[in-house]
């Protein structure tokens, strides 16, 4: 059964919470067994647990999870609930004494809507990771997209909703590439077809979205407080591949950011993207590549898409 999600990819499963009250929340997506993985950081305001590990010079060559919080730095520990999960599931690295698992992370800054206070925590971690299956899961202010914003560049206060998105696309040789990303960006969201304007910064005089790149041409600085932003995610393939060719993977992928916010990769954004590879046929990596990043376009747009409108910010369903 094909489920328009990720969890089409053979190996992978995927876990939402959310406090729908603090707004924020994580998303695990399980590779139990383990599944070879690259990752590629483009924005200048990371915050992420376990990357560097996944260097191509390095030992490890197999994640059993990965981890994509809100809660900024703090959301960082929701990754220590899922390594007890896995711990408990016997899975991880054999280090001869114990089974070490490996779950890279990353998050997103929500601090700024919700609740400050509450952030995504090694429970939350946990009890993500053990819902976590395959099958359909619900879109928008879902996971680590509970509390995402974009079009940030006037300020914070102008903003309108991100949130999580998933989809998958299956081939006719039995190849299936899914993505899933939680979009909160400084930019806006475009259509990468007609450029129009999904969701963005809404002037306050006006009710009218402000073209972000307009505004940086015109103010030279932009309004967006310190490392409160991100697009995190992740895609997934039924492949064999190796780290360095899906780090290549994540770094092409990062064109479907490009392609559909601006601006992208600011001095405030942590854009990171993880690649995983589940094993199967091998495949050119431009292939692979593109493909990937083509389902992450779709994914990104129906983030924005399935979104609801929360403390005060619009969202592309509450305008349209």
């Amino acid at each position: 059964m094909n489920y328009g999600n990720i969890t089409d990819v053979p190996g992978i499963k995927v876990g939402n919470i959310e406090n729908l009250e603090a707004l924020t929340g994580c998303t695990i997506i399980l590779t139990e067994d383990g599944a070879t993985c690259g990752v590629d950081v483009r924005g200048s305001a990371p915050g992420t647990r376990e990357t560097e590990l996944l260097d191509p010079i390095n030992l490890i060559d197999q994640v059993h999870a990965i981890c994509l919080s809100g809660g900024s730095a703090y959301g960082l520990d929701s990754a220590s609930g899922v390594m007890q999960y896995l711990e408990e599931q016997g899975k991880g690295y054999d280090v001869g004494v114990a089974k070490v698992p490996i779950v890279p992370a990353a998050v997103l800054f929500d601090l700024a809507i919700g609740s400050p206070l509450i952030r995504p925590d090694k429970k939350m971690g946990y009890q993500a990771a053990n819902q976590a299956k395959k099958g359909p899961f619900s879109f928008g202010n879902v996971g680590a997209g509970c509390g995402a914003t974009v079009g940030k560049i006037t300020g914070p206060e102008n903003c309108m909703k991100g949130g999580l998105g998933s989809v998958s696309i299956e081939f006719d040789n039995g190849l299936v590439i899914g993505a899933l990303v939680a979009v909160n960006a400084v930019g806006d969201v475009r259509d990468p077809l007609t450029r129009e304007i999904l969701a963005g910064p809404i002037d306050p005089e006006t009710g009218k979205l402000v073209d972000s790149l307009v505004f940086l041409q015109e103010s030279v600085t932009s309004n967006v407080l310190p490392c409160t932003n991100t697009t995190i995610g992740i895609v997934a393939v039924n492949a064999k591949m190796t780290k360095a060719q899906l780090k290549k993977v994540a770094q092409i992928t990062q064109n479907a950011l490009a392609r559909t916010i601006f601006p992208v990769h600011t001095m405030n954004d942590g854009d990171t993207i993880f690649a995983v590879a589940t094993g199967g046929d091998e495949f050119p990596v431009d292939f692979i590549g593109n493909m990937a990043a083509k389902a992450m376009e779709e994914a990104i747009i129906v983030a924005i898409k399935a979104a609801d409108e929360v403390a005060g910010a619009p969202s592309y369903k509450s305008r349209n």
